[in-house]
């Protein structure tokens, strides 16, 4: 999962830098391995500054003040393919043709297939291990098969109907073209969320994509609209135009965006997250209820923070349950689902969270989260409640079990890290420690995101069911993937480089619409 951005202002002489800094703060939560930006500015060139760590950490003032020009592209990594390594960061770049920048969220399928075709057809050399690279490299590929000095959106269009037809997964994806302006577009199923908007001032108007609305509502741009699975935008010096290059199958969004990834004052799809966790708390009482019947002997409803915090409310509020904050969070810890390596997330859980025993101490608790995932939270969070003097401690995820790897972009590789996989509730209750567990119903999941938007009839849900969307996951490319994108062979350990600011020259050979 990773956060993706891209700006084009008005006012040529205008910097897009600290807009674009400000945008990947807000993604922040989408990706904490590395981030990076870079800008286009006069002639065409390209100005670089790409790292590991937080935004705050990569960015300083010298970093920004030499992010020069009116467009680019910000990129905040959460790696599920390739390495932690600091050459992976994003955006990518490719000089030819014309000088292309691209950042991606997602994950691509057929990979070792498009990593083949480039290099034996198109001798285009791949010079890390993430599938984002591939991604920019067929584009780039299509580009140029055109042939010309000076490009259009025709050219542009035709070059990504071409992924459209190659490429097998999940992608939102932002590209740069020097001298051009800047696109976007995404699967045709939607896997991926990436919406756009505008801002208008005295120059004109300034355009933003980036994955989440929240983004552009903070940043003061309107008229927020989704770009739709199979559709592109392209959005240069003087117009924007769209096209919906193929018509989807299947129109599936990721269902985890809503449970977890996204912040609560984001819109995707139509559907306001908010307002879906909302939902999922309400189904969840229920499904308390129907465990624990209507005499239950739970005396609290405490939230995990953050993300679970609106569903427990809900959920306290239908039961009729004090609801309370018994977990205080440091908010200087990122958040531990994504963090690199089993150990490291142990470790902060209890770095992340603190108990008061106040409202643990001599209690029964019915403790919310958003999922269950690994355990590793779970366990350490239930005997937290116990060392802080709870009674019993009951265990409910907004979440139905998480029993198969996500292959869209989730970092959930193996089976064996998931602690559902092969385990019924009361073995997973045992293996966290709690006295009992109780997980929302994979329907009533659904009935919480579709009640906001009825066109979306159903949503990418391959995690609970292990139903692949999109196709062609075998068994053999699971076995794989787990081989390849455990925490040793992502690297987990890698030194901290320092970012540097690299001034990337090309050639000036698009069409300037100036």
């Amino acid at each position: 999962m990773c956060g993706i951005l891209a700006l084009l202002l008005a006012d040529s002489n205008a910097s897009a830098n600290l807009e674009l800094f400000e945008g990947l703060q807000l993604l922040q939560h989408r990706g904490q391995d590395a981030a990076g930006i870079i800008t286009c500015g006069h002639k065409g060139r390209f100005y670089q500054c790409k790292g590991n760590g937080m935004v705050r950490d990569v960015f300083d003032q010298k970093h920004l003040r030499n992010l020069v020009g009116n467009l680019g592209i910000g990129h905040v990594r959460y790696p599920t393919a390739g390495t932690s390594s600091h050459s992976e960061a994003q955006p990518f770049y490719v000089n030819s043709p014309y000088g292309i920048v691209f950042g991606h969220n997602g994950n691509i399928i057929n990979a070792q297939e498009l990593k083949d075709f480039l290099d034996f057809q198109t001798h285009r050399h791949i010079n890390t291990d993430s599938d984002s690279e591939l991604l920019l490299n067929i584009f780039a590929n299509n580009l140029q098969k055109t042939n010309k000095v000076r490009i259009d959106e025709e050219d542009i269009f035709t070059a990504i109907k071409g992924i459209y037809e190659q490429c097998i997964g999940a992608y939102a994806c932002v590209a740069m073209i020097a001298g051009f302006g800047i696109i976007g577009f995404r699967d045709s199923n939607g896997i991926r969320p990436i919406c756009y908007g505008k801002r208008e001032n005295i120059k004109g108007t300034d355009y933003m994509i980036a994955s989440e609305s929240v983004v552009l509502d903070a940043l003061g741009f309107t008229e927020v609209k989704d770009i739709n699975p199979g559709e592109a935008i392209i959005i240069s010096k003087t117009k924007l135009t769209s096209c919906r290059l193929v018509e989807p199958k299947n129109i599936t969004p990721c269902i985890f965006e809503y449970v977890y990834f996204a912040r609560p004052d984001s819109v995707i799809d139509g559907i306001s997250v908010y307002r879906s966790r909302l939902e999922m708390g309400e189904y969840l009482a229920d499904q308390v209820v129907k465990k624990c019947g209507y005499n239950m002997d739970i005396d609290v409803v405490i939230p995990v923070p953050d993300t679970s915090r609106v569903a427990a409310l809900q959920a306290s509020y239908k039961l009729k349950l004090p609801y309370r904050e018994g977990f205080i969070k440091n908010r200087y810890i990122g958040r531990t689902f994504i963090m690199p390596g089993q150990q490291m997330r142990r470790i902060n859980v209890r770095r992340k969270l603190n108990a008061m025993a106040l409202e643990f101490a001599n209690k029964n608790v019915l403790i919310v989260d958003d999922s269950i995932v690994r355990g590793t939270t779970s366990k350490e969070i239930v005997q937290m409640a116990r060392d802080a003097g709870a009674k019993k401690v009951y265990f409910a995820s907004c979440a139905p079990p998480i029993r198969y790897p996500n292959v869209y972009g989730i970092d959930m590789p193996s089976r064996q890290e998931l602690v559902a996989h092969n385990r019924d509730e009361d073995l997973i209750a045992k293996e966290i420690g709690a006295d009992f567990i109780i997980f929302q119903e994979l329907e009533d999941l659904l009935s919480s995101c579709r009640k906001f938007n009825p066109k979306i009839e159903t949503f990418d849900c391959s995690v609970f069911n292990g139903e692949y969307v999109t196709g062609c996951v075998t068994s053999k490319y699971l076995e794989d993937l787990e081989n390849v994108r455990n925490d040793t062979a992502k690297g987990f350990g890698d030194t901290l480089h320092s970012p540097d600011t690299i001034g990337l020259h090309n050639d000036y050979g698009c069409n300037d619409k100036s």
